[in-house]
């Protein structure tokens, strides 16, 4: 009886939990391979098994002992010790315990709103698909729980002056700082603009502020200037203040790197951040309630960050999570409204299901076959080229690269250099003999292919079924 009880009582609780648990379940239809994981998940190995922290390149010939600002030090660990207990599994198991607290964070904050009307509710949660970007197991999933956090804990103490969450801030900063320290500065960033919005009193149309208390101004600021303090608290110290900022003004490298690109509309692909951002847009102004210049502020930012580069879509979503519910009215429950949630609850779950083995087979699918990699291993070279997109891949065979997806480490060594090689543009055959390479390992869609297939001081040793050609540089 007392089951029943509570089954009744909580109905809507039971098929909301069970609806996002099993969306979440269905989302890992996304997930894939990627050449990044493959060196995240090498050093978090190798840090597990030695007992230390990685500030110092070891998987690169060209760069090895160079200094490496291994910001991402901690969720590589983490990765590791997934790989260590769920093997095969563990980009899996990484997705989905990040992602789940993530989407019952935003259910619980929004409860009493999401009840009201559920219809919407199905609407947003079904636009998680946003997050769907870059679905493997990488620190950047770790960042999106982390920003979750941070706009909760700040929005609260906004609304409610007695609310003590807030103060869990700098601990989310210290963690932001050892498992993504790029994105470490965001937590004293949106502190600052509470701070500076707390004193702004205006109704103005349809915007407006109202001017926070002494004790909410001088806590904004108190938790912006002691966030600032804890980014310094990791294996590098204040480089890691700086670092995100260094990284926002490479321009090289956000114009080369695919997930750094910015949003366009020539890109079909991005349509769906557009609509996404026209549909809050139209929330706002369609809504009855005047709207908070806070939210506004944050609505603005988001865009921002995501039309800046494609990897911040899920920033948007994840920001919006916590003020677009006080904006939509409530709406009569429709009569089958909680047999559609169980229905599309049920599917989800069903799909993984049934495509379990293929997204199992998917995350741990290699560009680069065993043979390919067998006869790198056979051949030993001493200074391998290798594309960008490679690199990973060949670290997590210990094979020495010249190049892999640690931009930030290479830019001030190679990494313009790979560039011009790798499209034959500008003085690239003088920056070939400036680095001396004596194999090649290349695919035959780049420009570099076309290049040494036409000289005659290369000699192709080997064409794997993958698509890859070794090549050896002879006088």
């Amino acid at each position: 009886m007392k089951i029943k009880k509570f089954i009744k009582k909580n109905k809507y609780d039971l098929i909301f939990l069970f609806f996002i648990i099993c969306s979440c379940f269905g989302m890992m239809i996304f997930t894939r391979s990627d050449s990044d994981h493959f060196w995240h998940l090498t050093a978090g190995k190798y840090m597990l098994e030695n007992h230390t922290i990685l500030s110092h390149d070891i998987f690169s010939w060209f760069v090895n002992g160079k200094y490496w600002m291994s910001h991402e030090w901690l969720s590589e660990v983490v990765i590791g010790i997934f790989y260590n207990i769920f093997g095969k599994y563990h980009v899996i198991a990484f997705c989905l315990i990040l992602l789940v607290p993530l989407m019952l964070l935003i259910y619980f904050v929004n409860k009493d709103k999401i009840h009201s009307n559920k219809v919407f509710a199905l609407i947003w949660f079904t636009m998680m698909l946003l997050l769907s970007s870059f679905m493997t197991a990488r620190p950047h999933l770790i960042s999106n729980l982390l920003l979750g956090l941070t706009i909760y804990f700040l929005l609260d103490y906004y609304d409610n002056p007695d609310s003590k969450k807030i103060y869990f801030l700098p601990l989310i900063t210290i963690l932001w700082a050892n498992f993504h320290g790029g994105s470490s500065n965001l937590p004293y960033v949106f502190s600052i603009l509470f701070f500076i919005i707390s004193f702004m009193d205006f109704n103005y149309t349809k915007i407006e502020s109202k001017e926070k208390t002494i004790k909410q101004r001088i806590v904004f600021l108190l938790i912006a200037l002691v966030c600032m303090l804890c980014v310094n608290i990791n294996p590098h110290g204040f480089k890691m203040f700086i670092y995100p900022y260094i990284n926002m003004g490479n321009s090289l490298m956000i114009s080369t790197i695919s997930e750094w690109r910015n949003t366009s509309l020539s890109d079909n692909s991005h349509l769906m951040y557009y609509i996404f951002i026209f549909f809050i847009l139209m929330i706002f102004i369609l809504s009855k309630k005047k709207i908070r210049f806070i939210d506004l502020m944050l609505f603005l930012i988001s865009i921002y960050l995501g039309l800046k580069s494609i990897r911040f879509w899920s920033y948007t979503y994840i920001i919006m999570s916590f003020i677009v519910f006080y904006y939509i009215g409530a709406r009569k429950d429709d009569k089958f409204t909680e047999f559609i949630f169980i229905g599309l609850a049920s599917l989800y779950l069903l799909l993984f299901i049934f495509a379990f083995d293929r997204i199992v087979t998917n995350v741990n699918k290699k560009k680069i076959n065993e043979e390919t990699i067998n006869k790198i291993k056979e051949i030993k070279p001493d200074r391998l080229f290798n594309l960008y997109g490679d690199g990973g891949e060949l670290i997590y065979n210990n094979i020495k690269v010249f190049i892999d997806g640690r931009a930030d480490l290479y830019s001030d060594y190679n990494y313009k250099d790979y560039i011009d090689i790798s499209i034959c543009h500008s003085e690239y055959e003088k920056l070939i003999s400036k680095y001396k390479f004596d194999y090649y390992l290349v695919n035959d869609s780049q420009q570099i292919f076309i290049y040494l297939k036409n000289n005659e001081h290369y000699k192709p040793v080997y064409k794997g079924k993958d698509g890859y050609y070794i090549y050896k540089y002879e006088k």
